[in-house]
């Protein structure tokens, strides 16, 4: 059976009461199941693009315990969790152990390529967007196909995003985690701990998508508590 475009309208209008965006989706092939192995057809990812649902999650936030490790997570998946109970969908989300495929899946749903700091970049909202999870189905989805995305790191000389890292976390090398790391937590990470990653910040493309200061500040401080 192929869900109807008016579910995927129903849908797109529940995420958008929180601020959450569908971001694509697609029909796994035959023999392809979901990385668990349980039976899915199709999936359709959820995500943000800008700060649309940071009100709600801090509307939610104020009124929840300040001991929960993950708050935004938990949000996520609570929202997601309750639109995929009303349309008899299965929800799973990045933070997921063992991890799914995420960047794989956007790759497949939107055409996109990864950027030089590794965040996917869209040729909209540049890297100010996000997948915050997705709705497995055992049926088909009735989506248009994507185009080719156009991918703007393919037309940037300049390439900023490589050059305003005081610690030059990301390079051809890939992502210095433990130099970025340090010096986000140390005594001269305040710009980067207050205003966000200054590389990301670099990037010309999407910026009215950029998140506020104290969106990023609150990302930065999520990574600076992480440990590996």
């Amino acid at each position: 059976m192929t869900l109807a475009r008016g579910m995927i309208e129903e849908i797109t209008a529940a995420l958008a009461a929180d601020g959450l965006i569908l971001r694509g989706g697609f029909v796994f092939p035959d023999g392809e199941n979901a990385p668990d192995g349980a039976a899915a057809r199709s999936v359709l990812l959820v995500g943000q693009a800008g700060a649309a649902p940071w009100p709600h999650f801090m509307h939610w936030r104020v009124q929840q315990p300040q001991t929960i490790a993950n708050p935004l997570d938990t949000w996520s998946r609570q929202v997601i969790g309750n639109v995929a109970e009303a349309f008899g969908a299965r929800p799973v989300s990045p933070s997921d152990k063992p991890y799914w495929p995420f960047q794989q899946w956007a790759v497949r749903a939107e055409g996109l390529k990864p950027s030089p700091i590794g965040i996917l970049m869209h040729p909209r909202y540049g890297l100010w967007h996000a997948y915050r999870g997705a709705l497995l189905f055992e049926d088909e989805i009735a989506v248009p196909e994507h185009g080719e995305a156009l991918h703007p790191c393919d037309t940037c000389v300049e390439k900023p995003c490589l050059k305003s890292c005081p610690v030059e976390a990301y390079s051809g090398e890939g992502f210095a985690y433990q130099a970025c790391l340090a010096h986000v937590r140390g005594a001269n990470g305040e710009a980067c701990r207050s205003g966000g990653c200054l590389d990301r910040n670099a990037c010309p493309y999407g910026t009215q998508y950029r998140y506020p200061p104290e969106i990023q500040a609150f990302h930065m401080a999520s990574f600076a508590r992480a440990a590996r």
